[in-house]
Parts: structure tokens; C-alpha cells; sequence
């Protein structure tokens, strides 16, 4: 790969998809985006650039930011936030929406949907106090085939051992070719959408609570602070955000600050809402 090319699709990908890659990460260039020239009957990486920047072709441009994304997850992933949506998140906003009876969480950058589906399992096994509210759980990610395996809901045995307790396993899903899939009984409620976050997301409507974990780590800072202050925007009072363990709005954005009861990356909106914060393209 030239360092002509390497420039333009390390800068293509930031504009497109926020990922900032950084130096000296040919190789992960190279593993991801050769098999997609080859497919097409490309020589190479350089006949890939040459198509990316004539613009003729639309699938090839979500083809590479597909490829480059990260669909890293599991369920119930890192334990602890989890263990605080239950014990210090949950409660205080059930006592405050007990008269409208109504909850809506987001998922941002839900992957292949492991993180929304412990979020409809952590409220079902621990508040049956809310079979009659109405929760709506929205999953939005950059990548069409994770949100195809999201709404499939079937994983493999291997993804199912990553933080899945047995007894979830059993009461939950059912074995498959494949492996494990989401009992065709079990009324999740999950809204499944494709939303880069780089693009407005104003239509989403207003949340209690969003998770936008381990996806922040990827962006520059100015970019983490148009993220977090649009996502300010569509939190409603007392709404919560959850970031990754490696992740804080600390230095970023002063619209939240920390839930002081919770050990994990977990805040609370703070202050007023922000002015209409223009999107990035």
C-alpha cells in the first residue's frame, strides 16, 4: 500500500465513519479492505482507492466502512455497569416515571445486539414491577450486517458462553444449526435502526437512558464532544449515559456529571440542554 493511498482511506474513514486510525496501521488496512478488491476483481488496494474516489460506487463505500468497523461485544460485557443499571439507575428513574408508566433506552453502536438483549433480560428477571409500562429499547449501529444478526438474534456457542449465565441461556434462547437464538415467544421489543453517528439523529426521539460504550474510544476529541453534546440533546431529565470503561466526558463535554454511587463510566445529565450543535459530514 502507498502512503498516497494510506492517507486517503485513513481520512476517507474519518470523514465517513469518525474512526480515527491513527499511524502505522497498514496492516489492519491491508487484512480488512484486500478481500473486498479481490471480491470485486481488483488488483489491490490502489484500484479500490481509484473506485472510492470516483464516487460511482455506493456499496463499495459502505462495503469499507463496514469492514473497518469493530463489532466487538458480549453480553453483559464488563459486568459492573450492569450490575449498577440494576442497583442505582433503575430504581431512581422507575420512582421518578411511575406516573407516565414509560421508559426509552438507547443502544448506540449496539454491535451484533448482545447489549440490548441484556438490557431487556436485566429488566425482566430484576423489576416485574414493569410488565405494564411501556419500554421501548432502540439498537442503532453503522453496520448493516451486525443489526441483520442483532434482529436475528442467533449467536454461536462461543458468544453465548461470554457472559451469558447458564440459567439466562435456558430460560431465553433455544438451540439452532447455528447455535443459540432468542425464544420465537420471547417479546423483546427491541427497535433495530442504522444510524452513524456522525449523522443527525434528532429523529430518534427523547431517551432515559443510552449506552454509547466502547465506541467513543475511536474518535478525536472534537468529534467526542459533538457526539456527547448531541446525545445531551435527546436525554430527557435525569437521563443517564453509560460510556465504556476506557471512556469519560471528563475534559469533553460539561453537560453531564458523574453518578458518585456508581464505580463505572456512568453520568447523569447536568445543566441545560446544549444549543443545536451542527452535525459533522
Amino acid at each position: 500500500m502507498s502512503p498516497e493511498d494510506y492517507t486517503y482511506i485513513t481520512k476517507y474513514l474519518l470523514d465517513t465513519t469518525g474512526l480515527s486510525l491513527g499511524e502505522n496501521k497498514e496492516y489492519l488496512l491491508e487484512a480488512r479492505l484486500i478481500p473486498i478488491a479481490q471480491s470485486r476483481g481488483m488488483n489491490g488496494i490502489e484500484d479500490l482507492v481509484l473506485s472510492l474516489r470516483s464516487q460511482l460506487d455506493q456499496s463499495l463505500k459502505t462495503e469499507v466502512m463496514e469492514a473497518m468497523t469493530t463489532n466487538e461485544s458480549s453480553f453483559f460485557r464488563d459486568k459492573r455497569p450492569f450490575e449498577e443499571f440494576k442497583t442505582s439507575i433503575l430504581p431512581d428513574l422507575i420512582a421518578e416515571r411511575k406516573i407516565s408508566k414509560k421508559l426509552r433506552i438507547w443502544c448506540a453502536a449496539c454491535s451484533n445486539g448482545q447489549e440490548p438483549y441484556s438490557i431487556v433480560m436485566s429488566l425482566r428477571e430484576n423489576f416485574p414491577e414493569l410488565i405494564d409500562w411501556n419500554i421501548q429499547i432502540v439498537g442503532t449501529d453503522l453496520c448493516t450486517k451486525a443489526l441483520h444478526r442483532a434482529e436475528a438474534g442467533v449467536y454461536s456457542q462461543f458468544e453465548v458462553q461470554r457472559g451469558l449465565p447458564v440459567q439466562l441461556l435456558m430460560k431465553y434462547f433455544e438451540q439452532c444449526e447455528q447455535g443459540w437464538k432468542i425464544k420465537s415467544d420471547f417479546d423483546v421489543g427491541i427497535q433495530w435502526k442504522h444510524l452513524n453517528l456522525l449523522e443527525d439523529f434528532k429523529h430518534l426521539g427523547m431517551f432515559d437512558i443510552v449506552f454509547c460504550r466502547n465506541v467513543l474510544i475511536y474518535f478525536e476529541p472534537d468529534l467526542k464532544k459533538n457526539i456527547l453534546d448531541r446525545i445531551r440533546n435527546q436525554m430527557n431529565s435525569s437521563g443517564v449515559l453509560l460510556l465504556g470503561a476506557a471512556e469519560t466526558v471528563l475534559g469533553i463535554s460539561d453537560h453531564y456529571s458523574k453518578l458518585p454511587e456508581c464505580q463505572s463510566a456512568i453520568y447523569r445529565v447536568s445543566g441545560q440542554k446544549t444549543q443545536e450543535t451542527q452535525e459533522v459530514t
